[in-house]
């Protein structure tokens, strides 16, 4: 019963909101170009749907592509800092600072130096991807068992044995943790870069149409970020199944 709630309710929820915000809508003449009615939205996706779509697949690459490079990079960086508190302690401020420049600021600097290709969008995705994997692998490879460790050297394994064979495993499970706060980020900073200088991608289009003043589009576009990004993170979940299966036990219990 508790399980039925847990996905009956929002769904509910989500219905009476719809239903509110259309009878609203329809009920005071709300014009187009202020508040499209969900039904607009909806046929706006119908009727546009090659053309986001398109826009999509740009926006995806972006986002995929930033995503693998910040994935790699936080692996790196996490498993340094575990290795060395030394270098924990140098690196560690400067994953800080790349959290308290905006991100708007930063774009422009990229075209600059990058150009209006795809760099600057990938660029955007990994300083918004990179902070929350490396940092949530790092404490999990912190956390683990040292009674593990040392039994594991006593049989003469090496660094690498250690963290293939233990240290991995069980820091999975704040990796995939991260990877799914970076998925859902992802989509979100290839669309600060498509609004700071792109031909394709879903924040050109919405900066196209909003202009139009055609927010049932605008909207539509909204609706494509969040199904991308929500999609990527049940992504994560799935891999994360695939790879580590144990991980799944251990939450269940």
């Amino acid at each position: 019963m508790k399980n039925k709630q847990k996905y009956v309710m929002p769904i509910v929820v989500f219905v009476i909101v719809l239903c509110l915000w259309e009878g609203c809508v329809k009920l005071f003449g709300i014009s187009l170009y202020i508040l499209p009615a969900p039904s607009k939205i909806i046929k706006a996706i119908v009727d546009n749907f090659s053309i986001l779509w398109m826009h999509s697949m740009v926006t995806l690459k972006e986002s995929l592509i930033g995503l693998g490079i910040s994935t790699v990079l936080s692996i790196i960086i996490a498993i340094g800092m575990d290795m060395s508190k030394s270098f924990k302690t140098s690196i560690y401020p400067y994953l800080i600072v790349t959290q308290t420049v905006p991100v708007m600021v930063l774009g422009p600097l990229f075209s600059i130096w990058l150009g209006f290709g795809l760099a600057p969008k990938v660029l955007i995705v990994i300083f918004m991807c990179f902070f929350p994997i490396a940092i949530s692998f790092c404490d999990a490879l912190g956390q683990v068992d040292n009674n593990q460790i040392n039994l594991l050297k006593s049989f003469g394994a090496n660094t690498f044995q250690i963290y293939k064979m233990v240290k991995i495993p069980a820091g999975a499970l704040g990796l995939f943790s991260g990877l799914k706060v970076a998925a859902t980020y992802c989509i979100g900073g290839a669309i600060v870069g498509e609004w700071l200088s792109s031909s394709a991608g879903l924040g050109y289009y919405m900066l196209r149409v909003k202009n139009g003043y055609m927010l049932d589009k605008v909207f539509a576009c909204v609706v494509m970020i969040i199904l991308w990004s929500i999609l990527l993170n049940l992504a994560m979940s799935l891999i994360e199944y695939i790879l580590f299966p144990h991980l799944k036990r251990r939450k269940r219990k």
